[in-house]
């Protein structure tokens, strides 16, 4: 079943069962893509609807660090249920082993040797892990690995 098809019947669910959370997940992950349908003019395929959660789930993250450090746990407890139900649209994400051993390849490849590298070894390894890896993920794993050369 594609994405656009799992989405439309998820909210229907969410809607008999007066799921309020998951509905409004749903609805704001549908917005989102209808919206760049209408500017792409084209239906956006899986692997689309994939980054769109993945950017959603992002800014949910980077909004529960200003909430943490403004004390409001309500907030943040909120954005991580809303971060759990959109985690189900992006693929199985890569494990630290599989990714370090994909950081260091790139590493290799490129020839990085000092932390200012950092961007080299990024794009790399963000194009090998196609969605499968967070990009904080990546940085704080490549920035560790290219401090130790």
């Amino acid at each position: 079943m594609s994405l656009r098809a799992d989405i439309t019947e998820r909210q229907t669910e969410a809607q008999k069962s007066k799921d309020e959370l998951r509905l409004s997940v749903l609805r704001m992950l549908w917005s989102e893509i209808k919206n760049i349908e209408i500017d792409k003019k084209k239906e956006l395929d899986d692997k689309e609807i994939q980054q769109i959660a993945a950017r959603q789930i992002k800014q949910l993250k980077d909004a529960n660090k200003d909430f943490s450090s403004a004390g409001r746990d309500d907030l943040v407890s909120k954005n991580e249920a809303e971060i759990k139900i959109l985690e189900e649209y992006l693929p199985e994400q890569m494990g630290d082993e599989e990714l370090t051993k994909i950081i260091e390849s790139v590493i290799s490849e490129t020839g990085a040797n000092e932390p200012g590298d950092i961007g080299k070894v990024m794009g790399a390894v963000m194009k090998k892990a196609q969605g499968q890896a967070d990009g904080n993920k990546v940085r704080e794993l490549a920035s560790h690995l290219l401090s130790k050369k």
